[in-house]
């Protein structure tokens, strides 16, 4: 969601710093909230279908509000579907998360309340039949970025259960701007009253990001434990728990690959710009987590903004030296932080819509045109999931440069 080198600090500090009066001041014309947006056509054969799972984890108190015995968490379900004729398209938020998203809005010299966040209608229809002629389908879980809730990563994950996956999305309740519980509860993030009471300690500070991701993969853990008995009667038995995946964006890829590193249920995890340390900027060494620190023994891959690689990323460049297993890494020239979020889809259209500058949207999700953003991201996303938890050849798409997509750089 944030723009530039932002990491799990600068998502935290960016938060802190989103009711800056002067934020407001780049409002463009037209009424607020009158912005409408869409999202991008899943690129598979399958219509989607989903469902919401309210879950309730009674083993440990919430780590971010200690007076409530029990850990919350929102979590949708996407699927391929035998038919969605009937079943209504499902908002990318809900109406309280919409408001919560907008009120921490950290897109640069966006103007939020321009936008009707709540409008924007998904790919995914809301209690579609799964198609049960073609499951069991493998499994891939999704983590967002500090701050962000889980749907806005839409745009990836609607295209993965539009190809053949049961993508199960994670909202990290008090970490994400606002989170929805069923009879309209919203319940909204912590993190940058946290970040606060932290600066400007430099060693509070960094416990933080430690505890914001050990409740990730705590939170990630218990889904894990909890969904084969959670899942709703329309997808009983379509789930292949023997193949599971997980991917994530910034602190949502950190999440990927710790949980894969600590729990072997997850067989490949894709890391999209996620630094793999506590530390402000993604440059910076030392602090390094354990799966930097260990490796992994299973397949990963890296994905990152225009100049993140092996040589400017620490964390990465530890990862790579320990692990065993199967991995590739790879940018997106003219790419940024935000480029592997819907912002790829949504800011284009928000600038065109408010008359917004062309650097307005350069300082959001960088120069790759979006359409090949987009289509790069899903491709190779895609084959690297059929290859590691299907088995299925993907042209070599992974195996070095490839002529559909330039744009890419292999390190």
């Amino acid at each position: 969601m944030l723009s530039r080198r932002a990491t799990l600090l600068s998502a935290a500090a960016a938060l802190a710093l989103s009711t800056v009066p002067a934020r407001a001041a780049s409002a463009g014309p037209g009424k607020a909230g009158s912005v409408r947006l869409t999202l991008p056509t899943p690129s598979g054969p399958y219509v989607v279908g989903t469902v919401s799972l309210h879950l309730v984890d009674a083993s440990r108190c919430d780590p971010w509000i200690t007076s409530q015995p029990y850990r919350e968490l929102m979590i949708g379900i996407r699927y391929p579907a035998r038919t969605v004729a009937g079943y209504p398209a499902a908002p990318q938020m809900l109406p309280g998360e919409a408001a919560g998203f907008a009120a921490l809005n950290s897109f640069t010299d966006v103007p939020a309340s321009e936008v009707d966040w709540s409008a924007t209608r998904t790919h995914a229809h809301e209690g579609a039949p799964v198609d049960r002629a073609r499951g069991p389908f493998p499994v891939v879980y999704y983590s967002p970025g500090a701050g962000d809730p889980r749907s806005l990563g839409t745009t990836l994950c609607d295209d993965l259960a539009s190809r053949g996956y049961v993508v199960v999305t994670i909202d990290h309740t008090y970490d994400a701007s606002a989170v929805q519980f069923p009879g309209g509860r919203v319940e909204k993030s912590v993190l940058p009253a946290e970040y606060e009471k932290a600066y400007p300690d430099q060693e509070r500070i960094t416990a933080l990001l430690r505890k914001t991701m050990a409740v990730r993969v705590a939170d990630t853990r218990f889904l894990l434990d909890e969904l084969p008995s959670a899942l709703p009667q329309v997808l009983r038995g379509m789930l292949d728990f023997d193949r599971i995946g997980m991917f994530g964006q910034s602190a949502g890829g950190f999440t990927a690959l710790q949980t894969m590193h600590d729990d072997p249920r997850i067989a490949a995890g894709a890391d999209l710009d996620g630094v793999l340390a506590d530390v402000q900027n993604d440059s910076t060494p030392g602090n390094l987590s354990s799966v930097a620190a260990d490796g992994l023994d299973r397949p990963f891959l890296l994905i990152g903004m225009d100049g993140n690689n092996l040589a400017t990323v620490p964390s990465w460049n530890a990862l790579w030296r320990h692990s065993h297993g199967w991995h590739r890494g790879l940018s997106l020239r003219g790419a940024d932080h935000a480029t592997y979020t819907d912002a790829e889809a949504l800011i284009p259209q928000i600038a065109h819509q408010l008359g917004l500058p062309r650097k307005t949207v350069v300082e959001n999700i960088g120069t790759i045109a979006p359409r090949r953003a987009i289509a790069a991201e899903r491709a190779y996303l895609a084959a690297f999931f059929d290859r590691r938890l299907r088995g299925r050849d993907d042209d070599g798409l992974l195996d070095g440069p490839s002529a559909r997509f330039p744009e890419a750089r292999f390190f």
